[in-house]
C-alpha cells in the first residue's frame, strides 16, 4: 500500500517535472529552437491547431527558424499566429516558407526571462508540495483506518519527503541549466 502511494507520488511529480521542461523549452534563448513555435496555436479553418501539425519546422542557421507549411494556403494563418503571439518575432514570408530570425537578446530581456524561469520553477515546486500534502493525508487516513501501522505511516512520510527533496533538486537543476542557456551570450 505504501509502495503504491510512493509510486503514485513519483509518477505525479515526474509529470510536473516533464511539464516544467516542456514549458521552459518554449522560452526563447539566443538560439533558434523549433520548440519555440511548435505548440503555437494557429487558427486553421476555425480550429486552434498546434503549428507542428500544420508545418515542418527546421533550423537552417543558429539564429533562424524555417517554417514550411504542408498546405500553402495556411501560410497567412501561420504568419498571423506568430504576429499575435508574445514571441516578439517578425515573420518573413516569401510565398512558400516563413523565416523567423532570432535577434540578439538584450541584457535586460535576459534578466526578464530568468525571472520567468524562476516563476515557473516555483510553480512546479508548489505542485510538488501539493502532491506531497495529498499523499501524506492519504497515508494518515490509511493509518486511522488500520490499514497500516503508525511506524509504516511515519516511514512512508519520510520516504515521501526524500522523494520530494529529490524532485526539488531536479527542478533546481533544470532551472539552472535554462538560466545558463539564457544568460549565454
Amino acid at each position: 500500500m505504501i509502495k503504491d502511494t510512493l509510486r503514485e507520488a513519483a509518477e505525479r511529480m515526474q509529470t510536473a517535472l516533464d511539464l516544467l521542461e516542456e514549458d521552459l523549452s518554449s522560452i526563447r534563448t539566443g538560439r533558434a529552437s523549433p520548440a519555440l513555435v511548435e505548440k503555437l496555436p494557429v487558427d486553421y479553418y476555425g480550429t486552434h491547431t498546434p503549428m507542428i501539425q500544420l508545418a515542418t519546422i527546421s533550423v537552417p542557421e543558429p539564429r533562424q527558424l524555417l517554417i514550411r507549411p504542408f498546405d500553402p494556403a495556411t501560410l497567412k494563418d501561420i504568419e498571423r499566429a506568430i504576429l499575435v503571439s508574445d514571441l516578439g518575432l517578425t515573420p518573413n514570408n516569401d510565398g512558400k516558407v516563413i523565416r523567423l530570425s532570432m535577434p540578439q537578446l538584450t541584457e535586460e530581456r535576459r534578466h526578464e526571462l530568468v525571472r520567468v524561469v524562476h516563476n515557473r520553477m516555483e510553480e512546479t515546486r508548489v505542485k510538488i508540495r501539493n502532491i506531497r500534502r495529498d499523499l501524506i493525508r492519504d497515508l494518515r487516513e490509511f493509518e486511522k483506518e488500520g490499514l497500516i501501522s503508525e511506524d509504516e505511516q511515519k516511514r512512508g512520510e519520510k520516504d515521501l519527503q526524500e522523494l520530494t527533496d529529490k524532485m526539488n533538486d531536479k527542478i533546481q537543476e533544470i532551472g539552472d541549466r535554462k538560466e545558463k542557456e539564457i544568460m549565454e551570450v
